[in-house]
């Protein structure tokens, strides 16, 4: 969350406009039903909302929930990593952009080191959760960090994803110069890694994989930029305050708190079913012909 908007004086949202933990558990309740078999929990930072253990255990004991991770920088799994194993989390995907602190301040923002973050890995990994490291590649600034990344996540089999700079929301500054297209990124692995596509394991997997000709291991680009997958995309997010989206780079979502605090179900579901067979997200593949404002990454999560 960039520091310059988020400072010391942001006015955050009250406790009461937040979903709770049983409106959360009862959407997804609701979800599973109409198709859904994988929860996700990401932020902003998940690991700074009070009890996020207590949500864990609440949602892993979801019949029909196949899948439970979540996304975090890393920087308080030391403190969190063995009670969300314990709750029944599955695993989780750190956030690393380079092992240079340099370069991985400059773009956080807020000044964490990379210590920290590899600390969050080897507390997930030992806590017998599995790992997976996204890196988003901004050129001019970490394309020499992929190859260091590869080396470091094949050493301790973490698979690696590295993702197209992205235009999410309005406070990157994004510009297509800035964007190191997947196929630049596969060469440079495959200097030194010579590398073989292998297939999806799900319907929807964003991410093209390839696993090391030589060794065991993976690393995958995700290419949203250059190779935009928007009519596979069958994901559902849903904001803090119960707000549910259908695009990573949509301007507004629906309400469902209303609803799911009157306890009427039918109606969440009505509304649900509603949403999901109008759904017509296609910014990626329409990119630069969308005027639109786009809703922030910290609020609607990856």
């Amino acid at each position: 969350m960039p520091a310059e908007v988020f400072g010391p004086g942001y006015a955050f949202l009250p406790r009461e406009d937040l979903l709770t933990f049983e409106e959360i558990d009862s959407l997804v309740r609701l979800l599973v039903p109409l198709g859904v078999r994988k929860v996700r929990l990401t932020g902003g930072e998940p690991l700074l909302r009070r009890g996020v253990e207590d949500l864990t255990r609440m949602l892993a004991r979801v019949g029909g929930i196949d899948d439970l991770a979540l996304t975090t920088n890393g920087i308080l799994l030391p403190q969190y990593a063995d009670g969300l194993r314990r709750a029944g989390l599955h695993r989780v995907t750190v956030s690393l952009d380079s092992l240079d602190d340099g370069i991985f301040t400059r773009m956080n923002g807020v000044g964490a080191k990379v210590e920290r973050v590899l600390e969050g890995v080897e507390s997930a990994l030992s806590a017998g959760l599995r790992v997976k490291v996204n890196s988003v590649v901004q050129r001019g600034v970490n394309e020499g960090e992929i190859l260091p990344l590869v080396r470091w996540g094949k050493k301790l089999r973490i698979p690696m994803r590295f993702i197209e700079f992205m235009d999410v929301g309005e406070s990157n500054g994004w510009c297509m110069d800035q964007v190191v297209p997947a196929r630049e990124m596969l060469a440079i692995i495959q200097e030194e890694f010579p590398l073989r596509e292998i297939s999806p394991d799900q319907e929807g997997e964003v991410a093209r994989r390839y696993e090391f000709c030589e060794g065991d291991g993976e690393i995958g680009i995700i290419s949203s930029v250059t190779q935009p997958f928007c009519s596979g995309c069958n994901r559902l997010r849903l904001s803090a305050e119960g707000r549910l989206f259908t695009c990573l780079f949509a301007e507004t979502g629906m309400d469902v708190r209303g609803a799911l605090r009157a306890g009427d179900d039918e109606q969440v579901r009505s509304l649900l079913e509603k949403m999901w067979k109008k759904r017509e997200d296609r910014y990626s593949e329409e990119r630069g012909k969308d005027s639109r404002r786009k809703v922030e990454m910290s609020y609607i999560g990856g």
